[in-house]
């Protein structure tokens, strides 16, 4: 069997196919982004999961994409926590931007963003992955992300900048503190994640004028600083992965319009589509 694994800062997809290339699962942990995530709780949450542990034996070959692991070192962290419960598997891990890359292509060059807790760019020509942005992570860079935008929205509502309605039923959603907002910044271990989910606020109330507006600024901030910086984003195809492109995707082209950009594929969960890739290319 052969798992093929996409992971973010907040969740795990896992797909297990069988010998046949059919798929004989699909599961869910928690994300396991090696900057965020105590190293020693990712076994206990794969082994938790009855799905992954009852074929865990099975499994001979695991194809690894996960935020955070664009170092090195949290490459090795990955591998070797996994090894741990997949004893006969041989393990592959790379940076999510590949599974996004993989994900978003279908046969010609483009420029792959991810936009979902966190932010990412780089430029594919089918072959070769272009990374010519260094990622910041959520304190200095995820421009556009989920993380970005839950911070503009806590940052507003403290200093009083939202509109009184917005103030008021965000004040009866979540009866916030400073308190407890700077505990689960500072003093958890994913604060990107605790950030993003105040998008589920945004969301449900996106067609007001004012965050209509903030979140038209922060994508295109996310242009600006992740992708115009590649000399192919006037003339390529931008594909976009992850839930706050699809959740945004009307205000997300309109930003791209303001730029002359092309925004071309915006797809929100990648598993699939990578899975599929593999079937057709690697495996």
């Amino acid at each position: 069997m052969v798992a093929i694994v996409d992971s973010g800062s907040t969740k795990t997809d896992w797909v297990i196919l069988d010998d046949f290339k059919k798929v004989f699962l699909k599961t869910e942990t928690i994300g396991f982004n090696p900057n965020f995530i105590n190293k020693e709780l990712i076994v206990p949450e794969i082994e938790k999961n009855n799905s992954l542990a009852s074929v865990k034996n099975s499994i001979t070959r695991i194809f690894f994409y996960g935020s955070g692991c664009g170092i090195q070192k949290n490459c090795e962290t990955i591998e070797e926590e996994l090894s741990k419960v997949f004893a006969n598997a041989s393990i592959t891990v790379k940076e999510d931007l590949m599974a996004a890359a993989y994900a978003a292509y279908d046969g010609k060059p483009a420029i792959v963003c991810i936009m979902g807790t966190g932010s990412n760019s780089c430029y594919f020509d089918g072959k070769n992955l272009k990374i010519k942005l260094p990622s910041l992570g959520f304190l200095m860079g995820d421009e556009g992300s989920g993380s970005a935008i839950g911070k503009q929205l806590v940052r507003r509502y403290f200093m009083q900048k939202l509109p009184e309605d917005l103030h008021r039923e965000f004040e009866e959603t979540y009866q916030l503190t400073i308190d407890e907002a700077l505990k689960n910044m500072y003093h958890t271990t994913r604060p990107n994640a605790y950030l993003a989910d105040f998008n589920k606020f945004v969301v449900e109330r996106k067609e007001h004028p004012y965050f209509q507006q903030m979140v038209f600024d922060e994508m295109m901030n996310f242009f600006d600083y992740q992708v115009l910086p590649y000399e192919e984003a006037k003339n390529a195809e931008i594909n976009f992965i992850g839930s706050i492109a699809y959740y945004y995707e009307n205000i997300l082209r309109s930003a791209a319009a303001e730029l002359n950009l092309n925004v071309g594929h915006v797809v929100q969960k990648p598993i699939e589509s990578l899975v599929n890739y593999h079937i057709k290319y690697i495996l």
